[in-house]
């Protein structure tokens, strides 16, 4: 079967345009129930056509891809860019992510006036 007819598992298909690393993280998306084509969840063995919809969870963001192209094996980045087409929202900015307090190395443990510091630029009321 060439590369662009047919059917092909949609964990091979979701590593072969890499959204993910390794087919065993996609394979392991799929039994977690975190991989959904045309709205279903799906097994790593369900067959995945030409424009499907497949939406994937995947290190804390959700990408919702069409299928335009399906291959078996690994394509370079030029090449999988061109087997779907990214309808995923788009990732949030940097700024919005909470930077994460950090103490200067050998300054020991907190005190109680430093706890309450943090726990204050946490949000959080301070006991």
């Amino acid at each position: 079967m060439a590369s662009g007819e047919g059917t092909v598992r949609v964990d091979s298909w979701i590593w072969s345009v890499r959204l993910t690393k390794t087919r065993s993280l996609a394979a392991s998306a799929c039994k977690g129930g975190h991989v959904r084509v045309n709205g279903e969840r799906v097994k790593p063995a369900h067959a995945v056509r030409l424009g499907d919809e497949v939406r994937l969870h995947h290190a804390g963001r959700e990408r919702i891809v069409v299928v335009t192209r399906v291959v078996r094996k690994r394509v370079g980045a030029p090449v999988a860019a061109e087997c779907f087409i990214d309808n995923s929202p788009p990732p949030p900015p940097r700024e919005d992510v909470a930077a994460v307090a950090q103490r200067d190395r050998g300054t020991g443990r907190p005190t109680k006036r430093d706890r309450r510091d943090m726990e204050r630029l946490r949000g959080r009321p301070a006991p």
